[in-house]
Order: structure tokens, then C-alpha cells, then sequence
């Protein structure tokens, strides 16, 4: 089944021309591009019955870990395939497992969107939950240094204390 498996990690992966690569006997990291998270690693496991999924986020937040914790609770009740967890250092992950009897193309391909859209699309609010203070920082010195804010510009809002 592993094999099978295997095969169709592959083939799925080959076709929508994702980076994938081999990291054992029945495990896959597939590269998924995004937009706001440029790039997110995705650990396919393939187990005896099931498919675990594993993707690192985010780093564990320096500030408001209550707030963050319960803004990701939030949006795994609205989540497909996949949810929000923390590993014992409070770094976020997008974590999953799926029946093998029902992996196919299309279940896989749900997944790698799921993925996919679950960490790109949070990751602007989980930073600025988590690192509002160090971004504002970085906006400060930046300015003041003239340098470009080109990669900030989803948190310009943070650099206007009414704003808030």
C-alpha cells in the first residue's frame, strides 16, 4: 500500500509541478508556493491505515500566545483535512490524517489546497498577532534608516499608532 501510495504522491505532485521529494520509505516533503508564506513544506507520512500531514507555519509567537491560540481554535473550526497545533515549543503547525482507502488525486490535490490556503492566508495575522511588536520595530528602523518596506507592506497599518 505504501508503494501505491508513494505513486500517487508522486504523479499528483509531477502534474501540478510541485517540488517533491523522498525523506524515507513512506515519507514525502512536497513544496507548496505561496503568496504571503512564500513557501510551505509539507510532510506527507504514509502509515498502515492512514495518511498523517504535517507542515510547519510558524515559529512560536513572542507575545499574545493566548490571543493566537484562540484565533487559530477559531479557524480550525472552519478548516478541511487539516487544523492548527502547537508542538511542545509553541511553534505552530498545520497538522492532519487522512484514510488511505479514500486517497485518491482529488483528495490528495484538497489537501495541498488545504494546506496550502490555511497558511498562506493566515500567516499575515498570525505574524501581526504574534510579532506585532517586533514588526513595528522593524518599520521604525527601517524608516528610519531609509531602507525599503517593500516586504512589510501587509503590516503598514501597524506603523500608524491610530491604527490601533
Amino acid at each position: 500500500m505504501v508503494s501505491e501510495v508513494g505513486e500517487l504522491i508522486e504523479r499528483v505532485c509531477a502534474e501540478r509541478e510541485l517540488p517533491c521529494e523522498s525523506t524515507g520509505d513512506s515519507s514525502w516533503v512536497v513544496t507548496l508556493p505561496g503568496t504571503h508564506k512564500l513557501k510551505t513544506a509539507c510532510n506527507l507520512i504514509v502509515g498502515e491505515h492512514a495518511l498523517r500531514v504535517e507542515a510547519f507555519v510558524m515559529r512560536h509567537p513572542d507575545e499574545k500566545h493566548e490571543e493566537l491560540w484562540a484565533w487559530l481554535l477559531r479557524r480550525n473550526a472552519r478548516m478541511y483535512g487539516v487544523s492548527f497545533s502547537i508542538d511542545a515549543s509553541g511553534d505552530i503547525y498545520l497538522t492532519g490524517r487522512v484514510t488511505l482507502k479514500g486517497l485518491d488525486e482529488d483528495e490528495l490535490d484538497r489537501l495541498f489546497g488545504a494546506v496550502l490556503t490555511y497558511a498562506d492566508e493566515s500567516f499575515d495575522s498570525m505574524l501581526e498577532i504574534g510579532f506585532g511588536s517586533s514588526i513595528r520595530r522593524e518599520w521604525e528602523w527601517r524608516v528610519k534608516r531609509g531602507e525599503s518596506l517593500a516586504n512589510l507592506q501587509a503590516f503598514a497599518h501597524l506603523a500608524d499608532p491610530k491604527a490601533e
